[in-house]
């Protein structure tokens, strides 16, 4: 070290050189604004993330089948109510002529019951609980995806950090190295092959911080993308907080295997899937059983018509006939021998035809009181409804044959619930597969971690033996610089091996359907 110093001062010493060609420091990881851990991760994922939150919306339409179901077995309640507008004019019906001197407006209304009971209708509540719980076990497999994406996501961001600090050391060797190079060229201890050596080295571990540093941020933006939030700062602020420890593990795989048959998210799914086929068949024989309707009703209506005078004059004229076939009665009742009322007007039985028919004195108008009564008959619009009959009734039906149409939506039913059956022993083989697979994985990524130690301790040894030759003139500065490559590749190989570990975890949590950890 004391060597290394005198290297420096003395090129410190050369005018015009040293500080043109000084090499460029280190430059510092951004101080963190802003921190993240992984259960923070994993909370605001579970919240934020879009294609999670997709998944939890299907719980609500879920649990309101199940609502609609019973309802199916309470009566449907209908109120209506309406109004209208009937010009005059004539109008004909099933061959008959109908008649309307006065436009008139009417209103009506009905209250509705009916309930209708079907094969369908028993097994509704069954079905619809196996959908919902159907639906329940995609959301807790949505959860443990999404978890298990977050953290393998968490795990590259770190192991990405991880490897800007292995450039960013790479960076700081070069920049020793190159000054080293530079000092024993001043002192005609190294000659400018070795200086432009250590620069084109310098120059490459400089790119390729920038790109480690490049693929970190990339690494952040993605796990930030796939919690779906958005950082109020820059990136390359935001630090990551947990750290996962390298121990042995210690697992016991025929205990992984029986727990993730019982746990996976996967498989679970799977087999509430089929349940629900299973109602679906049961569902579709429904289609062979009758069906029982029940309906009843209440109704009413008005009708007013808006030329009075029309009303009147026909009321009129139809008196007067009446008057005329009174008075005729009542001549043709006292002509005969002993008829009529003594003392009565022509011999009748009828003292005054005119109040008799409805007529004032005159016998050309309506009376006052029989004018008033029609005239508030008419006056019903909208609210003084005529009610009618009561009506109900009650009927039940028996499917005899519809086209095999239900022997297909059963067969189809059938096929569905096998699918379902199969799918699901694809999966229990899969599962237990992945749960070997991976647990294998585990044991070979710890072996990997101890080969890469060993590894990268022999390239910092060979690193300092190259320094050591270098500095006492027995080497050159590509050794050192082949040494220096071989530490960086070592680090980081060591890096990907660590993180390659922790990653086998994750993968072998998701198969089994827990944390193990």
């Amino acid at each position: 070290m004391i060597c290394r110093s005198a290297f420096v001062f003395v090129l410190a010493l050369v005018p015009g050189l040293a500080p043109a060609q000084q090499p460029a420091a280190v430059p510092p990881r951004p101080e963190p604004t802003a921190q993240l851990s992984l259960s923070e991760a994993l909370t605001q994922a579970r919240s934020k993330s879009p294609a999670y939150r997709q998944v939890l919306n299907d719980a609500g339409p879920a649990r309101v089948a199940v609502r609609a179901a019973y309802g199916a077995f309470l009566p449907q309640l209908d109120v209506r109510g309406g109004m209208g507008y009937v010009g005059s004019g004539s109008s004909t019906f099933g061959g008959s002529t109908f008649n309307q001197t006065s436009p008139s407006i009417t209103s009506s209304y009905g209250v509705d019951l009916s309930l209708s009971l079907s094969g369908a209708t028993l097994v509704g509540p069954a079905t619809e609980k196996a959908t919902q719980r159907a639906v329940e076990e995609d959301i807790s497999n949505a959860t443990i995806t999404l978890d298990n994406d977050v953290t393998v996501q968490y795990l590259t961001a770190l192991q990405a950090v991880a490897q800007t600090d292995v450039a960013r050391q790479q960076v700081q060797r070069n920049t020793e190295f190159l000054e080293l190079a530079r000092a024993r060229f001043q002192v005609g201890q190294a000659t400018l092959l070795d200086v432009r050596q250590a620069e084109v080295t310098k120059g490459r571990s400089d790119l390729d911080l920038l790109v480690a540093a490049q693929a970190e941020n990339e690494a952040k933006l993605e796990l930030l993308r796939r919690i779906g939030v958005e950082l109020a700062g820059s990136v390359t602020e935001l630090a990551l907080t947990d750290s996962f420890p390298v121990t042995e593990p210690a697992f016991d795989e025929r205990q992984l295997l029986s727990t993730a048959q019982s746990d996976n998210p996967s498989l679970r799914a799977l087999r509430a899937r089929e349940d629900a086929s299973s109602q679906n068949v049961k569902a579709a024989r429904s289609q062979y059983l009758p069906t029982l309707s029940f309906v009843a009703g209440w109704s009413g209506f008005t009708q007013e018509f808006t030329n009075t005078d029309v009303l009147l004059r026909g009321r009129t004229e139809n008196a007067k006939i009446d008057l005329a076939s009174c008075d005729f009665q009542n001549a043709l009742i006292g002509a005969l021998p002993g008829g009529g009322v003594p003392g009565f007007p022509n011999g009748g039985i009828i003292s005054d035809c005119r109040n008799f028919v409805g007529l004032d004195a005159t016998g050309e108008a309506l009376s006052p009181e029989i004018r008033a009564d029609l005239l508030g008959a008419n006056n019903v619009f909208p609210w003084s409804f005529r009610e009618q009959p009561f009506q109900a009734s009650l009927r039940i039906s028996v499917p005899i044959f519809q086209g095999f149409s239900r022997n297909l939506q059963v067969a189809r039913a059938h096929a569905a619930r096998e699918d379902a059956e199969e799918a699901v022993r694809a999966r229990q083989l899969q599962v237990r597969t992945e749960v070997q697979g991976r647990y294998l994985g585990i044991q070979t990524a710890w072996q990997a971690i101890a080969v890469q130690e060993g590894s990268r301790a022999a390239a910092r040894d060979q690193l300092q033996l190259a320094q050591e030759r270098f500095r006492l003139g027995n080497g050159s500065a590509l050794e050192v610089t082949d040494a220096q490559t071989a530490v960086t590749r070592a680090e980081a190989d060591y890096v990907n091996a660590v993180y390659a570990y922790h990653r086998a975890i994750a993968a072998l949590e998701f198969a089994v359907g827990r944390r193990l950890r």
